[in-house]
């Protein structure tokens, strides 16, 4: 599983033209899922998001995580992370989950988020999205883990 998590000050996703997520502060996660990830994979990953030390404090350093902030989460699905380009000109996507298991993950990581604490927002799975930000940095983080299978 992915996530590719950016410092906002804003963000919004729209569907057909009308909002269904906005947060005023905090972080934009884009999700990724890829076949065999699991709860524990989303639950751990939101534990990371949630407790990422990407915002300032008084001296300026990067010593904050969203709950010291007051800040949100946007969690918008995005299977294109596990877009593979090693070859030609079009992205494969064999490896992302399937939508069923794909959906179900999202909402995974985003009810473990909000068991942390941290307030989320949501686009709509599997829908065309218009995502709105303004970045604050930018300040962007990659955070992945893969299920242990065995």
């Amino acid at each position: 599983m992915r996530v590719l998590v950016q410092r906002v000050r804003s963000a919004t996703v729209r569907v057909g033209g009308e909002v269904v997520g906005a947060i005023d502060g905090g972080l934009l996660a884009f999700v990724g899922v890829a076949h065999g990830d699991t709860d524990e994979v989303a639950r751990w990953l939101a534990g990371r998001t949630a407790r990422l030390r990407v915002f300032a404090d008084a001296d300026g350093r990067t010593n904050l995580a969203l709950g010291d902030v007051g800040g949100a989460v946007l969690v918008v699905s995005q299977f294109t992370l596990y877009a593979d380009t090693q070859k030609g000109n079009r992205p494969s996507f064999v490896r992302a989950a399937d939508p069923k298991l794909a959906s179900r993950l999202v909402d995974v990581y985003r009810q473990a988020l909000e068991d942390e604490g941290v307030p989320t927002a949501a686009g709509v799975f599997g829908a065309m999205m218009d995502v709105e930000l303004v970045n604050d940095g930018p300040f962007t983080v990659m955070l992945e883990r893969e299920a242990v299978l065995g």
